[in-house]
């Protein structure tokens, strides 16, 4: 489920060493295949501007469909005059954070320290502590909407009137819009760490700023404001209207539960985009120079993908998973106008022939075959481990001080131990769990639902940190194909895991000399962007920390 569950007695009994931002760290090549530098060729084009569009959900499968049934579109041309990299993968976990990250700083969630976007540190202290010597280490570090000073506001707390028309006047430096009483705590310092200080690499952003270029990005939590790197300074212009702040009449619920909601909230993001190409900040009230790394995420394409039904329209994939259904067809329209909107934005303004346009995303959605599907609650799961623990153990708490579960889980234990992850390790593995298929029909899932379980130092291996890293989980399990842990039935897919419906994501690079379509089928990382935007602006890749950890290479053909 995406809300991250913590036991409160757990957390005090958790000690680890001390990982906050800026430690250093040394990866290993992760298990799977997941790091690894590609051979880097081509012709170096540059351009002055950047602008990377990051469409939640997609899948190449998808812009393969919509190319061809829509040859004339604005996904169409973007396609037919770049490079398409059709093997393109994103970090594990594929989760929002891990993923945009990885393209703006060129590193996986071991280099970054970014594992998804609600986590547990083993080394920071709980939100709000101020007796930071008598108080035991371990809390919850929650990227999200509970950071914000009102979540359930379009503008986070600033207290604009007239919401949501008046959204476009929210501040460009949403830092100032984060609750510093729902931050976690340096117990060095006593102070709160805000998302820019837990990452613990540079960005893109910051060497942009470094060389005396204008940044700019719009994102769906204040919490982005992590972009900024450690520097606090890499965004110039910062927009990130909640996402998950109650939307109004005449929808109920959050921008995210009605896909009309979402294309409109979408929409506030490509205006801010438009204002920036016209020389504007993302208000369009303030002249400024147009940024050379800008850019949007578009929610509409998940939020098609997640819901059963909205607006009267069945959500998700048509039986056998490769053709979008009508209310999945419809964001896909949506989000192709939207690029069809930027891309005449840039040639009215004269700026087409100077910007290279990114396409790619977070991260996919699982299962794509509503067949596949299984709803799994986890919250038993983690009850019977729990129970399980205390039976073995009388005189001690929960087993699971936290967890974090969509189509991966993630625990972290109270107990951090060999001894204990492999008991976790074995329960999980001896045990199986019971939800519903995508007409709530009730079926059985062996082994907690997981096809693979790490625990401990496997999971560091995996993710190739250290083991001394406070923040990587217990115990990593790698959801079998279709599991969704939930515990209703409001959504038909999820994110976080391994498998090809969540990693396969497209990846289009189209600048004003690509002439023709190009294709390049060798497998790539999404964490390559990140080098491959510097190189564009003719700045020095190896200036991102990430580049040099991991050694990070720039798309092939670019």
């Amino acid at each position: 489920m995406k809300s991250a569950k913590r036991n409160g007695i757990a957390a005090a009994a958790v000690l680890g060493a001390v990982m906050v931002a800026g430690s250093a760290v040394v990866p290993a090549v992760a298990a799977d295949g997941q790091h690894g530098a590609h051979g880097q060729e081509g012709k170096g084009e540059t351009s002055k501007h950047v602008l990377v569009l990051s469409v939640d959900g997609l899948h190449q499968k998808d812009l393969d469909w919509y190319v061809k049934n829509h040859p004339t579109s604005a996904l169409a041309a973007l396609v037919s005059h770049g490079t398409s990299y059709t093997h393109a993968q994103t970090p594990v976990p594929s989760d929002s954070f891990p993923g945009m990250v990885g393209q703006f700083t060129g590193g996986n969630p071991g280099t970054t320290g970014i594992y998804y976007d609600d986590t547990f540190n083993r080394a920071l202290l709980p939100a709000g502590t101020t007796d930071c010597k008598n108080t035991a280490p371990g809390t919850e570090v929650a990227l999200t909407e509970a950071a914000d000073k009102d979540p359930n506001a379009l503008d986070a707390g600033q207290g604009l009137s007239g919401l949501p028309s008046s959204i476009m006047n929210m501040t460009g430096q949403p830092g100032s819009l984060l609750n510093p009483a729902a931050l976690p705590v340096d117990p060095a310092t006593c102070k709160p760490v805000y998302p820019h200080q837990y990452l613990k690499v540079n960005t893109v952003f910051e060497v942009a700023k470094s060389a005396g270029l204008t940044t700019a990005w719009s994102d769906k939590h204040p919490a982005y404001e992590i972009l900024n790197g450690p520097s606090g300074k890499g965004v110039d212009d910062l927009f990130t209207p909640e996402i998950n702040s109650q939307a109004p009449a005449p929808f109920t619920g959050d921008w995210t539960q009605d896909n009309a909601a979402t294309q409109q909230y979408d929409g506030y993001k490509v205006q801010a985009v438009v204002n920036e190409i016209d020389g504007k900040d993302h208000s369009g009230t303030k002249a400024a120079a147009v940024p050379a790394i800008f850019g949007m995420n578009f929610q509409s394409v998940s939020t098609a993908q997640k819901l059963p039904t909205s607006d009267g329209l069945t959500g998700g994939y048509l039986t056998g998973g490769t053709v979008p259904g009508p209310l999945l067809s419809k964001a896909l329209d949506y989000v192709d106008a939207s690029v069809g909107k930027l891309e005449s934005a840039l040639s009215t303004s004269g700026h087409a022939k100077d910007t290279t346009v990114v396409l790619s995303a977070k991260h996919g959605q699982s299962p794509m075959d509503p067949s596949a599907l299984t709803r799994v609650p986890d919250s038993a799961i983690i009850s019977g481990l729990n129970a399980a623990w205390k039976a073995a153990n009388p005189e001690s708490a929960d087993l699971v001080a936290f967890s974090t579960d969509d189509d991966i889980m993630q625990l972290w234990l109270s107990d951090h131990s060999e001894k204990a992850a492999q008991f976790a390790k074995d329960y999980l593995a001896s045990h199986s769990a019971t939800g519903n298929d995508v007409k709530g029909a009730s079926k059985t899932v062996g082994t907690s639902g997981l096809s693979k379980i790490y625990a401990g130092s496997e999971v560091a291996e995996y993710f190739g940190t250290k083991t001394s890293d406070s923040r990587y989980p217990d115990i990593l399990g790698i959801a079998q194909t279709g599991v969704v842990f939930t515990g209703g039935k409001a959504k038909i897919a999820e994110h976080g895991g391994a498998s090809a419906d969540d990693r396969d994501v497209p990846l289009v690079i189209s600048g004003a000399h690509d002439a023709h379509a190009r294709t390049v089928e060798a497998t790539v990382e999404t964490t390559q962007i990140a080098p491959t935007i510097l190189k564009t602006l003719g700045l020095d890749p190896n200036k991102l920390q990430a580049v040099q950890i991991e050694g990070t290479k720039a798309l092939p053909q670019r």
